[in-house]
């Protein structure tokens, strides 16, 4: 809805309001002209149903005004005598058209220090569990947010299995888009499995002011731009769905570059204005290596090490290998075979790739203990170029790959670039060789309507040469380079899109651990540590446990205290 639109909404309510309730206004000793005025008359209204002037703000709030409005109905029928559990069920069956039968035809009396409290244990029960609703929405939309690590883009940075907390307010909270949803749920409602919102009416974009910009390297959550999957790990079978920009899947990386940089990445390292970018400490990046080994002990060098992110060669009998229709079989009338040679001696060849079962069940290949990827941090690499038993460790770098932004062919996720991150206000030359560098910005994210007519480009009907950003972008990144969904491969994140700043782990949960061994599942080192900062993480649990046991023992200190003074 354009701002327009919400405007003859807003005014629209109101005629709704005076025409439902005018008559109430008068019996309660107020003027019937005051249920007319917009926003005065919600303050009245308070004033009537006994109820402080600040819920006039909570009426204002999406999402939380979903809760408010349905409880002022309730307390506006209430305050003139109609509290029936009937009255209340038709006053919500109806959507607050009740109050206009009973403004107009029924005789009613105004009940000015009604009591506030429930005449029931279930309905104080109701209250309370109402307030603790609006309360904890108002801090998750623009305080303070959980989330979960579900996947290892940014492993060992963040682990999948960290609980966090994510701020709102430090980038500024970006008021919801979504008006109409559930509260303190994303995008699809637990258990029943049905999505969590209507997509209309939408609010203009707009974010509260923040504390800070985002930094180059900053771990940011965002909703992933390009999203059409119905559920996050839904990805088969249901694509094509049309997220409203707030209810698109939430997504955690590095921002590895901010508006205006020029960006760059060489055979895997991220360079910013022809420098190589400088990661902070608690950054770990990791890529997959070749690891050829003297003898066959991959599987056991893996189990020794810990290590879970790897991909393990096959051994295939040469005289196959070299036949023309295997590789005929294997590349499907492509460019690039499935399947490449790692290493030969003089009767198998070890190869690799994406070949799939069936593929190596033809081939009549057989695991390799020889070779295969291993996924470290560089720390790692160094450490296992000093073991004897490995004869070398070759970084992965991959070819140019046509799914590698902006879909050309002429990149790959390890040399990329060079590009120049949009920003605001600044102007670009546009034309057929670099519009698909811009054509989702252009389209979009800023709303244009963008046609190619032979070498001309037109956008909402009129010739373009150029084109200037509405808005700031970035470039986000997993620190897990070679098992990481990002801006490699969708490109720009718009500021619309920006959620908020991981500020701190409450929680983290070892994934390989069952919970029947949940002493052992829990890290314990990671328990309420800050995403960033200088040096190694530092846990604070133990100062939080301290803090618990001194609030408990004050607690109740005060309570015999209080017992005694009787």
């Amino acid at each position: 809805m354009t701002i327009l639109q919400w405007f003859i909404f807003f005014l629209a309510v109101q005629v709704v309001h005076f025409l439902a309730t005018w008559k109430l206004y008068q019996k309660a000793g107020r003027k019937p002209w005051e249920a007319a005025v917009p926003i005065y008359n919600a303050i009245v209204l308070m004033k009537i149903i006994n109820r402080p002037t600040w819920w006039t703000i909570l009426l204002f709030v999406p999402v939380v005004n979903l809760i408010m409005i349905p409880v002022v109905w309730v307390e506006t029928i209430r305050s003139f005598g109609k509290n029936t559990t009937l009255d209340t069920v038709l006053v919500l069956a109806t959507l607050g058209f009740y109050i206009f039968y009973i403004n107009y035809t029924q005789d009613v009396t105004y009940i000015p220090n009604r009591s506030l409290h429930s005449t029931s244990q279930a309905g104080d029960t109701v209250s309370s569990l109402l307030f603790a609703i609006v309360v904890a929405t108002v801090v998750h939309t623009y305080v303070m947010q959980p989330f979960t690590i579900p996947t290892s883009s940014l492993e060992k940075s963040l682990l999948v299995g960290d609980f966090l907390f994510v701020s709102k307010f430090h980038y500024g909270a970006r008021t919801p888009i979504t008006t109409v949803a559930a509260p303190m749920v994303h995008d699809t409602l637990p258990l029943l499995n049905v999505k969590s919102y209507t997509k209309w009416p939408q609010l203009p974009y707009f974010r509260l002011p923040g504390f800070q910009n985002i930094e180059r390297n900053d771990i940011v959550v965002f909703n992933w731009p390009v999203d059409t999957v119905y559920q996050f790990f839904d990805r088969s079978g249901r694509l094509g769905v049309d997220k409203p920009l707030d209810k698109r899947s939430n997504y955690v990386k590095r921002c590895v570059g901010v508006p205006g940089d020029n960006l760059s990445i060489k055979d895997g390292f991220v360079f910013i204005n022809d420098k190589q970018l400088v990661l902070p400490e608690r950054a770990k990046t990791q890529y997959h290596y070749v690891v050829i080994f003297k003898e066959p002990i991959y599987g056991a060098f893996l189990e020794e090490n810990k290590l879970n992110e790897y991909m393990p060669y096959y051994s295939i009998s040469k005289t196959i290998w070299d036949k023309p229709e295997v590789k005929a079989y294997l590349t499907n009338g492509q460019n690039t075979t499935h399947l490449a040679e790692v290493t030969r001696d003089s009767t198998n060849v070890v190869v690799h790739g994406t070949a799939t079962s069936e593929d190596l069940t033809k081939l009549g290949m057989n695991y390799s203990q020889l070779a295969g990827e291993i996924n470290m941090t560089e720390e790692l690499k160094s450490k296992f170029e000093k073991d004897a038993r490995i004869v070398s460790i070759t970084k992965v770098i991959h070819d140019k790959d046509a799914s590698v932004f902006p879909q050309t062919g002429q990149w790959s996720i390890d040399n990329f670039g060079p590009i120049t991150i949009p920003e605001v206000g600044k102007q670009v030359a546009i034309n057929a060789s670099n519009l698909s560098m811009y054509k989702r910005i252009i389209e979009e994210y800023e709303g244009n309507d963008l046609k190619v007519n032979g070498n001309q480009i037109l956008i909402n009907d009129e010739v373009a040469t150029t084109y200037t950003f509405k808005q700031n972008y970035y470039w986000m990144m997993g620190d897990n380079r070679h098992r990481s969904e990002d801006s490699r491969y969708w490109g720009f994140v718009p500021a619309d899109h920006i959620v908020g700043k991981p500020v701190f782990i409450w929680l983290s949960l070892d994934q390989n651990i069952p919970w029947s061994k949940a002493i052992d599942k829990i890290r314990w080192e990671r328990m309420f540590t800050t995403v960033s900062g200088d040096g190694q993480p530092y846990s604070y649990f133990k100062f939080f446990l301290i803090a618990l046991a001194a609030y408990f023992g004050i607690t109740f200190f005060l309570k015999k205290k209080a017992q005694k003074a009787k």
